[in-house]
């Protein structure tokens, strides 16, 4: 169990700790977060397949920057704030603006692609809330007349965790991370070090850009992401490819 404060063995004074959170909590993060989840996440790059077809990204160094750029311009002011302002109107059963959110995000997909990849995660996720315990079923059916989208579902699944919302936040953002890593690793291609070494830069800038989804409100919350929506309508009709997006 974490506690608010915790005292330090070596100062002998109280340091602050992670806020209260159950173990079983944590575990669910985990496993929402997990590569495992049957949800198809493994299956899309986020156009960065399409970015190594057009010699955008080559190398270790092109991928971790790209992957960078992906977290702080497109994920921390698009999805992480979407689910910063999801999760507690589930809890509070705002279906409004369940409703609203789920539509920006439909709204902002720039591509056939993209707006594919949401919706059959967004799906894929809300099957397996139905087989779960976390999730109420009268939610699960308000989100599934709405054409649910990846991230209010998750929402969804982490409004009935026990759980701080910075902390879900972090699941949602390193279960991307770990996905796009693993995109990289089979797309650039790279070595399974230097996966984990981009990821390790990635881990160490998510919680800014967890601050800076949720300092965020709506009316500057955005998707705008050319170059991506480029590659995106690219990718859909290249030659040879690994992913569906």
């Amino acid at each position: 169990m974490y506690t608010d404060r915790i005292a330090s063995t070596i100062t002998g004074t109280a340091i602050e700790a992670l806020p209260s959170m159950s173990d079983s909590s944590f575990l669910q993060l985990m496993w929402l977060a997990s590569p495992a989840l049957p949800i198809g996440g493994f299956s899309y790059s986020e156009c960065l397949e399409a970015a190594v077809d057009s010699g955008c990204v080559t190398t270790e160094a092109q991928a971790g920057a790209w992957l960078l750029d992906q977290l702080h311009l497109n994920l921390a002011r698009s999805d992480l704030s979407v689910v910063a302002q999801a999760v507690p109107a589930w809890q509070n059963q705002d279906h409004n603006k369940i409703a609203e959110l789920n539509a920006w995000v439909l709204q902002t997909r720039e591509s056939s692609e993209l707006r594919a990849q949401t919706e059959q995660m967004g799906r894929s996720l809300l099957e397996w809330l139905r087989n779960h315990t976390t999730a109420d079923a009268a939610q699960i059916e308000t989100l599934a007349a709405l054409s649910p989208t990846y991230p209010l579902a998750f929402a969804l699944a982490a409004s009935s965790i026990s759980a701080p919302l910075r902390e879900c936040l972090l699941s949602y953002a390193f279960g991307w991370a770990e996905n796009m890593v693993q995109a990289a690793i089979k797309s650039v291609p790279l070595g399974q070090s230097a996966g984990q070494r981009i990821l390790s830069t990635l881990t160490a800038e998510i919680p800014a850009a967890i601050d800076h989804a949720l300092s965020l409100p709506d009316s500057d919350r955005q998707a705008f992401s050319p170059m991506l929506a480029i590659l995106s309508a690219q990718h859909e009709i290249q030659y040879s490819r690994l992913f569906r997006s």
